[in-house]
């Protein structure tokens, strides 16, 4: 009975989940779409540049604080961590509405960059340990889909804005996440140890607070997955932030049209590819070790012709053909890289190390964002969205090669 409600509930955290992913996404996406309101009574956001050293403070800090958030939701209670990261970000968004001056929503947003990067590692690890290899990747898939409806959500912050106000919009969205931190409070749990474990964490020293990078920067298969992690980053970062922008100029169509068609096309057919990339690779990885690695490596494959096509095709049908394409084979990646971890970390270290897999790929997004803005300006965008399916070849044949699993699940001798 003890097993069939943990089995029940381990669904239940996914579901709990899958609105903090929401809320995580949507706050941090507000803000961009909110510009042109915000910029009447704060001149300073009428820059550009000023503009742009918001979204990079929030990226920077965001980076570096991933790696530290995972160490922290790998030593201590991953329930209050959770609840703690999203009250304050929630707190933020509320306060972002009472903000007057530039200054004043730029250290609102360095404090969201610190409380948000404390709830990807500890999340994902909570569901990775209460789901066992046989439902992972499907449940690590379905949280996934939050964070792709947040983002999808906050585009929506401008539409409220224009009915409202900015000043409302911050407020109520802040009030949703705090109240939705007490929910957590009574419903979300931390994994208890089975018997086996408790004995084994009793006769264990409690390990110091930097083993675990340690024992993950002296783990091969640690570099290659941190690798193939970081790789398709890049393209990832850049259809994120650039996919508009290429639509606009590849279709000849107005950005009113190009932003709504390549943000909606990317985030149903990600949607897609979790819920595909999660099923397959429980059902493959039964039959074979590397399933989970077949799985990704397909979806990874699926966006080589994608970026070809999205660099310089210039028919709807091409364009948005590859954008769908592109966002199914890149969910079917994200649904499997926690469920690949877990084949070669232990249960022990896998926040610490999602959390230096997040800081890697904020920082490559950072650069390729960077870099596509000055090709962007130079008129070569297509062009160098394209050349970014050479290194996903690199890093589909290092995965291919060089990943090769012993276990289903990684436990500690």
């Amino acid at each position: 009975m003890q097993n069939k409600n943990t089995n029940n509930y381990a669904w239940v955290l996914v579901g709990l989940l899958w609105v903090v992913a929401l809320l995580n996404y949507m706050d941090r996406q507000m803000l961009s779409t909110m510009k042109p309101a915000m910029q009447i009574d704060i001149a300073e956001l009428q820059s550009a540049t000023n503009f742009g050293y918001l979204m990079a403070i929030f990226l920077w800090i965001y980076g570096f604080m991933s790696p530290v958030s995972g160490i922290i939701a790998d030593k201590f209670n991953r329930k209050w961590l959770i609840v703690g990261s999203l009250f304050v970000w929630s707190a933020v968004t509320f306060l972002m509405g009472y903000a007057e001056t530039f200054n004043q929503i730029y250290w609102l947003r360095a404090v969201m960059g610190v409380s948000e990067a404390l709830y990807i590692p500890a999340g994902l690890s909570l569901i990775a340990d209460f789901h066992s290899p046989k439902t992972r990747s499907l449940a690590i898939g379905i949280h996934m889909t939050g964070l792709y409806m947040g983002q999808a959500l906050g585009g929506f912050g401008a539409t409220i804005a224009d009915k409202f106000s900015w000043q409302s919009t911050f407020h109520w969205f802040g009030i949703a996440g705090i109240i939705y931190s007490f929910v957590l409070i009574l419903f979300l749990r931390e994994k208890k140890l089975t018997d086996h474990e408790m004995v084994s964490d009793k006769l264990t020293i409690k390990p110091s607070l930097f083993k675990g990078l340690g024992i993950l920067f002296t783990n091969i298969s640690f570099w290659i997955i941190l690798f193939y992690f970081a790789v398709p980053s890049l393209p990832g970062w850049a259809a994120k932030n650039w996919l508009p922008t290429l639509f606009a100029q590849n279709l000849n169509i107005p950005m009113a049209t190009a932003g709504p068609l390549s943000t909606i096309t990317i985030a149903a057919s990600s949607f897609l590819g979790v819920i595909l990339g999660g099923i397959l690779s429980d059902k493959w990885v039964q039959k074979n070790l590397k399933g989970r690695i077949y799985t990704s490596a397909i979806g990874l494959a699926l966006t080589i012709p994608s970026l070809l096509l999205l660099g310089f095709g210039h028919s709807l049908f091409h364009v948005v053909g590859a954008a769908i394409c592109f966002g199914l084979g890149f969910g079917m990646f994200d649904a499997n890289n926690m469920p690949i971890l877990c084949q070669f970390v232990s249960a022990r270290y896998r926040a610490t190390a999602y959390g230096l897999m997040n800081m890697t790929g904020v920082f490559f997004g950072a650069f390729i964002t960077d870099l596509l803005g000055k090709s962007s300006d130079a008129g070569s965008l297509g062009k160098d969205f394209a050349m970014l399916a050479g290194i996903v070849v690199i890093a589909l044949i290092v995965q291919l090669y060089f990943l090769r699993p012993r276990h289903n699940d990684f436990v500690d001798a």
